[in-house]
Formats: C-alpha cells, sequence, structure tokens
C-alpha cells in the first residue's frame, strides 16, 4: 500500500535544484493536508513547506523564496521544488499529512516540527556540497 512514499532526493551543488516528488495514498491526499518537512543531524525537525486547500504554500522563512510546494490531482503526487539550494538544506526530507480539528496548512509547519503528524513518509536525502 502507498501511504506517502518520496522520491527525486539526491546530491547537488551550492545553488543547484532538486525537485521531490510524494506519492499520496487516494484517501489521504483528498482529505488530508500535506506537507513537507526535514530533518538534519543534530538539529531540530523543521517545518519546510505545507500546502492549503487552494493550491497556496505557507514556508518557513529559512526556504521562502526559493521553495515553493505544489500539488497534482491527477497522480495524487505532493511536491517539493527546491531552487538555489545552500548547505545548510542539507537534510532527510519528509512528506507529511494530517487532519485535526482548526487544522491550516501554517499550523502544520508546526505539527511537523513536533513530530506529530498522523502520517509520515519514509523519506529522501538531499545533500548540498559548497
Amino acid at each position: 500500500q502507498v501511504q506517502l512514499v518520496e522520491s527525486g532526493g539526491g546530491s547537488v551543488q551550492t545553488g543547484g535544484s532538486l525537485t521531490l516528488a510524494c506519492e499520496v495514498s487516494e484517501h489521504i491526499y483528498s482529505t488530508y493536508y500535506l506537507g513537507w518537512f526535514r530533518q538534519a543531524p543534530g538539529k531540530e525537525r523543521e517545518g519546510v513547506a505545507a500546502i492549503e486547500r487552494d493550491g497556496s504554500g505557507r514556508y518557513a522563512d529559512s526556504v521562502s523564496g526559493r521553495f515553493a510546494i505544489s500539488r497534482d490531482n491527477a497522480k495524487n503526487t505532493l511536491y517539493l521544488q527546491m531552487n538555489n539550494l545552500k548547505p545548510e538544506d542539507t537534510a532527510v526530507y519528509y512528506c507529511a499529512a494530517d487532519l485535526r480539528p482548526s487544522l491550516t496548512a501554517l499550523r502544520l509547519l508546526g505539527v511537523m516540527r513536533r513530530g506529530d503528524a498522523a502520517y509520515t513518509g519514509q523519506g529522501t536525502q538531499v545533500t548540498v556540497s559548497s
């Protein structure tokens, strides 16, 4: 069963770009709020991006203007376009889904930072070298 499956990680140099994809099970994709968080060794988990019902994105300050979250409803897939990558973006990136009362994409950033999302993928490694 699919649940949440990430792909697209890899190694790039500073200034490069990567696009992550997360295939999501239908019953989750159609109803849950979706987002991305990252975890680097020795650092706190960080909610990176989350997507509103209308498709607009909410972002951590550290990635705002460089990352873009989007979704393809025909493919039940969530994306994270990452541009102008920096060494500090090196981390394992996870997609996550949650559905709780009064949830918004902005609040999902906090949910992911706490590690409290209902569903989480297995993660994909992103390494940015200087």
